[in-house]
């Protein structure tokens, strides 16, 4: 299989790439580097030094024994997006070029319209491209469980959702309620993508991810320093699980949001990669939404797993909230269907309360790097009033 990562120097682009590529699967990698410096510009880094996108190529073939391709680009640019697609002739296009940071677009309306105009534009692009070059072409997309808010009703798996109003029965979008102009972003991608390949027949494969926070170091492949993904743990642009175990770390304590009873599905970084493989490698013919998701935790139940880990190691860690500076319910129902998954045989491996010890043993050699961007963690970002 042939396929092309957009955002490939990311989080989860990055060891995709190693992921497919050490299973046979030619790759090639596309970023435009924003997320470096847009990290660089909230007055923080990645955890474990980055090398240059293509030493980071040179490491891959060294230390995990796969070849990789590196092209810098910008999804934006639709000529670039078209050429590159018509050139490579891949199988399936993975979009993960997108600014990923809920807080980064909330900071001021410049952030806030270079998130939906990002994001929306390069779905866009990318809809046409495939559209063009080849509409069997399978489209990953990453979008994000923060698409659907909070409900009280269960979260379906199901991209439309039969409806009654005023004795009338129709379909529909299944309901979203995005809580930042990021996740509004992510919501109008999947009406784009669901549009393009039902209504206009532009597409013919789509996954379109609703995925929940990934936490970890370490997959199979990375297992040196060269290869490491970024690490990210500022207020920015750091899930609540990196974040917590880097405060741990930094001797700071564990910080809560509100009253920390916010619950989310998560997901290791071995376990996403898993998925993606999965899903890759078992494309749909049509639309395809997936929740991934596979532990369910309340923020709370975070903090005193690391904690516990923490302790385990000889830190001395305490938990304290702090006022929540997002507007979300802090107190809510969270049940979410996720069946697409474990039907391709794509089950959890890993479980958060082992994860944690191991994110903290590799984060400990660091911590004088880590002390350096101590001032970025604790919350900056209000929602109602930016930065």
């Amino acid at each position: 299989m042939r396929v092309i990562v957009f955002g490939a120097d990311g989080y989860l682009g990055w060891p995709l790439s190693l992921r497919l590529a050490s299973r046979g699967h030619e790759v090639l990698m596309v970023d435009n580097l924003f997320t470096r410096r847009a990290v660089t510009e909230v007055g923080s880094d990645s955890a474990f030094p980055l090398p240059e996108p293509y030493k980071r190529v040179e490491n891959a073939k060294k230390e995990a024994g796969v070849e990789l391709k590196f092209q810098m680009g910008d999804v934006k640019d639709y000529e670039f997006v078209e050429q590159t697609i018509r050139d490579f002739k891949p199988d399936a296009v993975v979009d993960f070029a997108e600014q990923r940071s809920a807080p980064y677009s909330m900071i001021d309306v410049y952030h806030s319209v270079y998130t939906v105009e990002n994001n929306v534009r390069g779905t866009i692009n990318l809809i046409y491209a495939i559209s063009k070059v080849n509409p069997d072409i399978h489209f990953l997309k990453m979008g994000t469980m923060g698409e659907y808010g909070t409900p009280s009703y269960p979260i379906m798996e199901s991209p439309e959702v039969e409806v009654e109003i005023g004795g009338k029965k129709d379909v529909i979008s299944f309901p979203k309620k995005g809580g930042s102009y990021y996740h509004w972003s992510k919501v109008f991608d999947t009406y784009l993508l669901l549009w393009s390949l039902k209504d206009l027949g532009k597409l013919n494969r789509v996954t379109d991810i609703m995925q929940g926070p990934v936490y970890g170091t370490r997959t199979e492949e990375i297992k040196s320093e060269g290869v490491r993904t970024r690490f990210d743990f500022d207020e920015v642009w750091g899930t609540v699980v990196n974040r917590f175990c880097v405060e741990a770390v930094l001797g700071m304590p564990l910080t809560p949001y509100g009253k920390g009873e916010q619950k989310r599905g998560f997901l290791s970084l071995e376990d996403s990669m898993r998925a993606l493989t999965a899903l890759l490698e078992n494309p749909p013919n049509g639309y395809r939404v997936v929740n991934q998701i596979h532990e369910v935790y309340s923020v709370n139940q975070i903090a005193e797993m690391v904690k516990k880990a923490g302790q385990s190691l000889g830190l001395n860690v305490e938990v304290q909230h702090v006022k929540n500076p997002r507007v979300e319910a802090e107190v809510h129902e969270y049940d979410v269907e996720s069946k697409v998954l474990p039907q391709l045989g794509a089950t959890p491996v890993k479980r958060m309360d082992e994860e944690v010890k191991l994110i903290i043993e590799d984060l400990i050699p660091y911590k004088s790097r880590l002390e350096k961007f101590r001032n970025s963690i604790m919350p900056r970002t209000d929602w109602k009033k930016g930065r």
